[in-house]
């Protein structure tokens, strides 16, 4: 028996206080962005190429349109914001942002802030413009640098399965007969990746300079360093970052490559953000 009060599991609903606070966290951060160069873009519901950017499909709620062709609720705003902006949208702005929700497999719904730079190598504005966010915000959440490409090196070069990266699975990275592997294991602190890198083949290190790098381009405190880390989002190719609060993932962005174009960009969740701004209000 479905209630008449009842709601689907995963729904969201926004009611006095909640509902103030998203209004509140969403315009401080469109101010912000506006103010840093950014215009704003709402891509549609529906969407002919979500498969692009989810590794599991399953998660995928599938509809149909007028000539029996399979869509999708948008489950990822990433490839149709640069999908739309280079291929249909005829403008010079590189700088976008938006403010929308993107749905799961059976009925989840997640409210994003997202914004998306195109260009090579932005990933260092994508992530100064989450810290300014988040400090306006009054939020200190851990930073997590990765860089994507040292798992697909692992990948390709030493046949580590993605599976493993993702799943993080340490006990089968610790069989491995390279003993630095271990070594990026428990890799955690910037200070410490000078310590190793002679123990690295050359193409590791390489990647792996690129985490200090980013980390020493920015002015924020809390920060560790996880190289073996894999995103489930299949666009992500090089640096990669999460901003974390306990177990909740509060943001994640980084560089990537969609329709053929380079570009960084990150997704703030706002539910996530709004359970830890409401403890405030008791």
């Amino acid at each position: 028996m479905i209630y008449e009060h009842e709601i689907p599991k995963g729904a969201r609903l926004y009611f006095g206080k909640s509902a103030k606070l998203k209004r509140d966290i969403e315009q401080k951060v469109s101010d912000i962005l506006y103010k840093n160069g950014f215009e704003e873009i709402l891509t549609p519901l529906f969407s002919y190429h979500q498969h692009l950017s989810l590794d599991d499909a399953k998660e995928l709620i599938r509809v149909f349109d007028e000539k029996n062709r399979d869509l999708t609720l948008r489950a990822d705003s990433t490839i149709d914001v640069v999908r739309i902006l280079t291929k249909r949208v005829n403008i010079d702005n590189k700088k976008w942002f938006y403010i929308q929700p993107v749905f799961r497999y059976p009925t989840y719904e997640f409210y994003q802030i997202g914004a998306e730079i195109l260009g090579e190598s932005q990933v260092t504005e994508a992530l100064k413009n989450v810290i300014e966010i988040f400090k306006t915000l009054s939020i200190e959440p851990l930073l997590q640098i990765s860089n994507i490409k040292i798992a697909k090196i692992l990948n390709q070069d030493y046949k580590i399965p993605l599976e493993v990266l993702r799943d993080s699975n340490i006990e089968y990275l610790l069989k491995s007969e390279n003993s630095w592997i271990k070594e990026l294991i428990y890799l955690k602190r910037v200070k410490d990746i000078d310590n190793i890198a002679g123990l690295l083949p050359e193409n590791i290190k390489e990647e792996l300079l690129k985490i200090k790098e980013l980390s020493k381009n920015i002015d924020y405190n809390n920060i560790i360093i996880a190289p073996l880390y894999y995103a489930k989002m299949r666009y992500y190719e090089n640096l990669f970052f999460r901003f974390i609060d306990k177990n909740s993932t509060l943001c994640m962005g980084g560089e990537y490559i969609s329709n053929d174009t380079k570009a960084s960009g990150f997704s703030i969740y706002t539910d996530s953000l709004i359970e830890i701004l409401k403890k405030r209000f008791k």
